[in-house]
């Protein structure tokens, strides 16, 4: 059975995300651990639960979602996954992570495409990548359908959407890519954000101030 396990690390509060099943292999969704602190908590909870470290995968490439990568892949040996459309977003990462007091930001390098439609597997359990746009250019979400759990990074949250002023952000497509891949999944579908509480995809239809039923657009 899926296990979810999520960390709040870094001055953004970026949602961590460790998935686990019976058979004690992990998936690592969006390390945003940077401080030596941050990486102990994250360290301490996968060696506590006697988990092994399979993939990591980022749903996006901005900075808050990516500190942890180097220090995942060096410690655990495992491959790093994104969309080849964030290829150029985490290059960028290193130039700017100075400016935002992440002197010490090390940069990661992309093992491996992951394309929508393409299975993610680890133990016993499938993720089903869906390409959602507008936050970023190749923003993915991870679906598993036999729990409804959804990783959704920052393209959906509790009352709110991903910010679309940020480079190879567009707030229509964004909007687009949630009312037609997002709101296509079934209404009890728990979405756990990039950044803050969890919610549903029902609560969201109905809620939303951007994407809701009375919304705007």
């Amino acid at each position: 059975m899926l296990q979810i396990k999520s960390l709040t690390f870094n001055p953004f509060s970026e949602n961590t995300y460790i998935l686990y099943d019976e058979t004690k292999e992990a998936l690592i969704i969006d390390p945003g651990c940077y401080e030596k602190q941050e990486k102990g908590i994250l360290y301490d909870f996968i060696t506590e639960e006697q988990l092994k470290p399979v993939k990591i995968i980022n749903t996006h490439c901005h900075i808050d979602h990516v500190l942890g990568n180097a220090f995942i892949k060096k410690t655990y040996n495992i491959p790093l996954w994104f969309h080849e459309k964030e290829e150029p977003i985490l290059l960028a990462v290193g130039t700017y992570a100075p400016n935002y007091g992440f002197a010490q930001y090390q940069e990661s390098t992309v093992d491996h495409f992951l394309q929508e439609g393409e299975i993610v597997k680890f133990g016993k359990t499938e993720l089903k990548p869906i390409w959602v746009p507008g936050h970023s250019p190749g923003h993915l979400v991870l679906y598993h359908e036999a729990s409804k759990n959804c990783i959704a990074g920052d393209t959906l949250f509790q009352g709110s959407i991903g910010r679309t002023d940020l480079p190879g952000g567009d707030h229509e497509t964004l909007i687009h890519s949630i009312k037609e891949k997002l709101f296509s999944l079934p209404d009890e579908v728990v979405i756990h954000p990039g950044h803050g509480p969890t919610t549903t995809i029902g609560f969201e239809k109905l809620k939303n101030p951007f994407v809701g039923k009375n919304a705007r657009n």
